[in-house]
């Protein structure tokens, strides 16, 4: 059984998180780090989540990622295997079903890349969109509190709605 799903008022502490986890992160990897982004909906001002940070980083090649295991393993990040996303690797702080923060190691500028680039800016830019996201993410926590499975895929059509219009609002520019 999973760990209740708990979304939690959004909080300035989840920044300044970021900010000192980018630090020791660009102390670590920055031979291969581009670009050190805050993602997820603690990185969204006025949207509630899950308290865990998402940090993205882009490469240029994933496969250089796995020189950068032990020393992202010396400041508390494990390496999590996920066979069902080649295009990404991903590390977590913090223990299991109870991590602190996430990262998501992607090819810079690749379709993962600039989907979450393209959420995140969004929410940020349209509060009734950011609001009907919070919304949705309390009713779901609430019907599936203990299984972030169902919870994550129950939230997917939203975000994938919300990639799109993104999509069409920056080809008209």
């Amino acid at each position: 059984m999973d760990k209740q799903i708990v979304i939690e008022k959004y909080t300035s502490d989840w920044g300044l998180s970021f900010n000192e986890e980018k630090k020791l992160l660009k102390a670590v990897i920055s031979d291969i780090a581009i670009s050190i982004e805050h993602i997820g909906s603690t990185s969204v001002k006025g949207l509630g989540a899950k308290p865990i940070v998402d940090i993205m980083i882009g490469v240029c090649n994933l496969e250089e990622v796995g020189d950068f295991i032990e020393p992202l393993s010396n400041i508390g990040y494990e390496h999590v295997f996920h066979k069902e996303f080649p295009n990404r690797r991903f590390f977590r702080k913090g223990l299991w079903r109870a991590g602190t923060h996430h990262l998501h190691i992607y090819r810079y500028e690749s379709e993962e890349w600039n989907s979450n680039i393209l959420f995140r800016n969004y929410l940020r830019k349209h509060p009734d969109v950011r609001n009907q996201y919070n919304q949705l993410k309390i009713q779901l926590a609430q019907k599936y509190s203990c299984d972030r499975v169902k919870y994550t895929e129950a939230k997917a059509p939203f975000i994938t709605d919300v990639i799109h219009k993104a999509k069409d609002e920056t080809k008209c520019r």
